[in-house]
């Protein structure tokens, strides 16, 4: 029996979990992407000669899907992840705080460093403290989470020197914007269950290195090609229809594309059996490299208070990577403005840069970082009325937010699904 051919359509994370899944499955498996690069909103390209990443992606241990993939792909050498969780935290005074894991288990693990941590007073520690506290209800309550937070108490105080800092960039969206229960769901698996969960790991080379790893287990990589329709013909093959008018004839498809593209490509999600996708908000990051003369300053990661930089990555000797979330202020400023003002934030925040100088510097901007459901809008599954089509995607229903970990949960699904869907079926005997 030949095996089943499925073709995937987006070589973001999401399409690429698909496939490698379908694959180690013994699935015959196509992959079209209409970039010329693979790995969609998680990639690599060149800026001013440098390799990198378009948007600092970093992963938290309890990502154990995201980390299975890395494992499967053999990548796990090129990952760095904290033996414990640990943050510093800077103000544009240039004080510094850490945050980090004592050898306890949860919530008490984080307890020492956060009664000592110096960016927040002890009545906003007893603040944060009292919404921890309450943490569960957060993922059973309606609303934003600004709003459940304000029913819990948390000053002003505790809003810029906790809650911000951490969940802005999480969600990608301010407080006021991102839902109390995918709020809570973070907070609970980060931080709240296993003291080890919240340890932050990053790549370290470039992001294109994990896309390419995967595509190279593919049977086939079709780059620069957009996919322009569906047809799924009664009792036939179903039909990729590309640009210039070419079909590819596929047993079945796996569509890892964001929902604007996907609304687009099916002309209608009714049709399939596909909730309405019109509801996804684009949030945009930016992300601003920074090539300095200073050599390593000492530090992984850093978290900036009050500042439009909420995170700083020392990705190497001389180069910093400033990353902005939930950045509508900024996505459209010019990139000498974004180099300029990111600049002037690391260098009050961060002592050893007074008197730098800055070498070069370069911007990547994601105008479609994440997508987020508005309130009400359901997130679909992977299923769909037609039992060839499935479809993945970071922000669909896998029970996480639009992060790498709901990508990789998202494209296995769907290959799940889509196996499952056909077992026995005559696309299965041919």
């Amino acid at each position: 029996m030949a095996p089943l051919r499925v073709g995937v359509v987006g070589a973001g994370i999401a399409g690429l979990a698909a496939a490698v899944e379908l694959k180690q499955t013994g699935c015959e498996v196509e992959l079209f992407e209409r970039s010329r690069i693979l790995g969609g909103r998680a990639t690599s390209f060149q800026v001013n000669g440098y390799e990198v990443d378009n948007g600092q992606h970093v992963l938290l241990a309890c990502y154990t899907e995201f980390l299975e993939l890395i494992r499967a792909l053999g990548m796990e050498g090129h990952l760095h992840l904290q033996d414990r969780f640990e943050v510093l935290v800077l103000s544009r005074r240039g004080v510094a705080s850490r945050l980090r894991s004592a050898a306890l288990p949860a919530p008490w693990h984080l307890v020492c460093s956060f009664l000592g941590y110096r960016h927040l007073g002890w009545g906003a520690k007893l603040d944060v403290a009292r919404a921890l506290a309450h943490a569960r209800e957060a993922g059973e309550s309606g609303g934003t989470f600004a709003e459940w937070l304000a029913r819990h108490g948390q000053s002003e105080e505790a809003l810029r020197g906790f809650w911000r800092p951490f969940f802005v960039p999480a969600l990608n969206a301010p407080l006021d914007r991102v839902s109390a229960a995918d709020a809570g769901f973070v907070l609970r698996t980060a931080f709240l269950q296993d003291p080890g969960a919240a340890r932050i790991g990053y790549f370290t080379v470039p992001l294109a290195r994990l896309a390419g790893a995967a595509a190279e287990r593919l049977d086939r990589v079709h780059l620069s090609t957009p996919v322009v329709g569906l047809d799924f013909p009664s009792g036939g093959q179903a039909v990729i229809g590309l640009s210039g008018g070419a079909g590819v004839a596929i047993d079945a498809v796996v569509v890892a594309v964001p929902p604007p593209q996907l609304a687009s490509l099916l002309g209608g999600a009714g049709r399939y059996g596909i909730p309405p996708i019109e509801g996804y908000e684009p949030r945009p990051i930016v992300d601003v490299h920074l090539w300095h003369d200073r050599g390593h300053l000492g530090f992984d990661l850093a978290a900036l208070l009050d500042s439009p930089v909420q995170w700083v990555f020392e990705k190497g000797a001389g180069y910093l990577c400033c990353s902005m979330s939930a950045a509508d202020d900024h996505i459209r400023h010019p990139s000498v403005d974004l180099v300029a003002l990111c600049w002037e934030e690391v260098q009050r925040a961060i002592p050893a840069l007074t008197g730098a100088r800055l070498r070069h510097g370069g911007v990547t901007r994601s105008p479609e970082g994440t997508f987020l459901a508005r309130p009400g809008v359901a997130r679909p599954g992977p299923g769909t009325a037609i039992p060839q089509l499935a479809i993945a995607g970071s922000w669909t229903d896998t029970g996480w937010p639009d992060t790498l970990e709901s990508a990789v949960r998202s494209g296995r699904a769907a290959a799940r699904h889509l196996l499952g869907a056909l077992e026995g079926s005559p696309w299965t005997t041919h």
